[in-house]
């Protein structure tokens, strides 16, 4: 089957991105009968195969695959998929119900003309749409902090998205900046394979794997935390910004405990501050980011206890953690060269990207303005981002409960505007409003 024709042509949506977002509201859109075409940068699966290392695995359970129509059947549900294992999943996706995609084709601009029709320019040329479902996800520039520039120039630096493997770095000591999930089991990759970690610790909270017999993951989803609502908490805004919890599924999963790393030989410091001379500076918050992290996982089997007793569930009973190492000083600084660092990883995260959708869709932080992924803008819609209605919705987890939603309201909006279209003697006019609250 020939890909969908772009230039000049006109669709009733248009879908960019091909990742799991793109394609799950592409499945809902199909079951409903509209018409779309689904627009790729590179091919599906891109991220997960070229900005993930060699031993990557998923952090939530192979059972939390569940996009739209198709949930995961394999024969380890508690496992954790590999790298492979989670492009294949998504090949195999696309031949289950065959999308209209174009891959290889970058999407460079998106603006709405005055009659309200979308115009979308790309490499392969413009096209029209009545909506816009924008699943590009929150991650599209590294960000690396302007002090790596102060690096003494024999120093290799490369971002998380291009690590792949030990290997690849030169022999000598790492330093790891930042301990978010990358951060983190990047550290690990490295610990175990020999190499001498230096380890800039931040906030990021941490969660225990297992718990009373059961995977962490499972008991928040039985106890509904990855279906609640962002609207119930107060503080919205902050929420969406929160880091998530690190943990692991290498090996059939187990936590990361950066306080036995540092028993075994990695060296933690607090968060990096500064490079001056090649020497690096940090802050004194090395004990406070170990214990706020550990204050989280305990935290957190708190609320398992309540819902186990709660709910007269029979549970084995576990012993709580106990800290197996303590900073006996914090370091302020470590010279490069003493140190024997070569190289560093800098897990510091992305950046978002829009600069291409040329509508006013956005906060003074540049994050999408939408309830559910719609926007104030008719026609518009956004899909993937994390907390976008619930926890799981930036997830393979629950990405496609927000996709039906949105192919939901893209479907009945246009229902509405045929309807009104023939009341008003104009088709595409809309006479009356679909509400999208």
């Amino acid at each position: 089957m020939s890909p969908p024709r772009l230039a000049g042509a006109h669709y009733p949506v248009a879908v960019v991105g091909g990742g799991q977002a793109g394609l799950s509201v592409s499945y809902c859109l199909r079951e409903r009968g509209v018409e779309h075409v689904v627009v790729e940068r590179n091919r599906v699966g891109h991220e997960w195969r070229e900005r993930r290392w060699d031993s990557f695995c998923l952090v939530t359970p192979n059972w939390q695959c569940r996009l739209p129509g198709f949930p995961y059947q394999g024969n380890d549900p508690d496992g954790f998929m590999v790298r492979e294992e989670i492009v294949r999943y998504l090949e195999e996706y696309v031949a289950f119900f065959r999308p209209p995609l174009v891959e290889g084709v970058s999407v460079t601009g998106l603006r709405r003309s005055a009659s309200g029709v979308f115009e979308l320019a790309t490499s392969d040329g413009d096209f029209t749409a009545d909506h816009v479902v924008v699943a590009t996800g929150p991650y599209h520039t590294p960000s690396v902090p302007r002090m790596a520039e102060r690096l003494p120039a024999g120093v290799e630096q490369i971002h998380s998205s291009r690590y792949r493997n030990p290997e690849q770095l030169p022999d000598g000591a790492v330093l790891v900046v930042g301990t978010g999930q990358s951060g983190c089991q990047i550290a690990e990759d490295l610990h175990l394979a020999g190499r001498q970690v230096h380890l800039a610790v931040g906030s990021a909270p941490r969660v225990a794997r297992f718990y009373r017999g059961r995977d962490c993951v499972a008991w928040l989803d039985t106890m509904g935390y990855y279906a609640k609502d962002i609207g119930d908490f107060d503080d919205a805004g902050v929420v969406r910004m929160r880091v998530n919890h690190y943990v692991t599924g290498r090996d059939g999963g187990r936590d990361i405990d950066l306080r036995a790393f540092a028993r075994d030989g990695m060296r933690l410091y607090g968060r990096l501050t500064g490079i001056d001379g090649g020497v690096l500076e940090f802050a004194d918050d090395l004990k406070v980011n170990l214990d706020r992290a550990d204050a989280v996982a305990e935290g957190i089997k708190d609320s398992i206890d309540a819902y186990i007793a709660a709910h007269h569930i029979d549970a084995p009973d576990e012993a709580r953690y106990v800290p197996v190492w303590e900073p006996a000083e914090q370091p302020a600084s470590l010279d490069v060269e003493a140190g024997g660092i070569t190289s560093v990883v800098w897990s510091t995260g992305f950046t978002r990207d829009h600069r291409w959708v040329e509508i006013p869709a956005f906060d003074g932080r540049g994050y999408p303005m939408h309830w559910r992924g719609a926007t104030s803008t008719p026609g518009l819609y956004f899909l993937g981002l994390p907390w976008q209605h619930s926890w799981g919705t930036g997830r393979f987890e629950s990405v496609g409960r927000d996709a039906e939603f949105l192919a939901g309201h893209i479907d009945a909006s246009r229902r509405t505007a045929d309807v009104c279209g023939t009341l008003t003697g104009a088709p595409g006019e809309l006479a009356c409003a679909l509400p999208i609250g």
